[in-house]
């Protein structure tokens, strides 16, 4: 797949698969094309060349309506009116799902419940939105796309601006929910403990992808990142990112 805006090329033959179930982080410097990747993924950028799958379904084959019924995006400053309680934010995950004069029926309100319960916010349904921490606001944004019951789930740095209990329990949330993920993360010590596998992006173009391992190693670290470290597997299974004495890189 490409993608291409004015005559700026932004993503040059990008191809990737995310498995049923996967929670698969996208990872790259600022301005690799990461966050267009997810765009043409929601619908936002029509890509130029390729096509974007959802099963065996073109997503931009789809109508507007169904794309979001299969694919819910939590975005960075996702625009939410801060007066709405939590309860109702995550009512609007069930958009996709009616007509412009339908009402909510009880399945609608067991399902939200059960977003809302998934993700701890049920003891906060009333509670006004804009009055919540950084952290509750974003869990409540992924209770709205669980109550879209999505196959699908896109997360454009989740964690920005979190503070790092924050970052930790959202991260395992998401592993926990059970919904296929791919999530643009810039910090490389989460998405290497968070994720099943990597796709490593720079200049547009995929130059890894794999096992964290794998796709995080002393090569593409020091040439795609500049900086000087490891990645290994400790002896409680978590994966971590080592920096060396001297963490910037030698340019080449």
């Amino acid at each position: 797949m490409s993608v291409t805006i004015g005559a700026t090329p932004i993503l040059t033959d990008v191809s990737l698969d995310v498995s049923p179930g996967e929670f698969v982080g996208l990872i790259g410097p600022n301005g690799s094309g990461k966050s267009t990747l997810l765009r043409t993924i929601y619908r936002s950028i029509r890509p130029c060349g390729g096509v974007v799958l959802l099963g065996a379904t073109d997503v931009w084959a789809m109508s507007a309506r169904a794309a979001a019924q299969h694919t819910a995006a939590v975005l960075q400053n996702s625009p939410t009116p801060p007066g709405l309680t939590v309860r109702e934010v995550a009512e609007l995950g069930r958009t996709p799902h009616h007509g412009m004069f339908d009402r909510a029926t009880r399945a609608d309100h067991e399902i939200v419940a059960d977003a809302l319960e998934r993700t701890g916010m049920l003891d906060h349904a009333d509670r006004i939105y804009g009055s919540l921490s950084g952290g509750e606001r974003q869990r409540v944004l992924l209770a709205r796309a669980l109550a879209q019951q999505p196959k699908l789930l896109v997360l454009d740095e989740p964690t920005n601006h979190l503070d790092i209990r924050a970052r930790f329990e959202l991260l395992e949330l998401v592993h926990t929910v059970g919904v296929t993920t791919l999530a643009v993360l810039h910090d490389l010590d989460l998405a290497a403990r968070s994720c099943d596998r990597l796709v490593v992006l720079n200049h547009g173009r995929i130059v890894a992808a794999g096992p964290v391992l794998e796709a995080l190693s002393p090569a593409v670290l020091s040439e795609v990142f500049g900086v000087t470290a490891v990645t290994e597997r400790h002896d409680d299974g978590i994966v971590r990112v080592t920096y060396g004495a001297r963490p910037l890189a030698k340019a080449s």
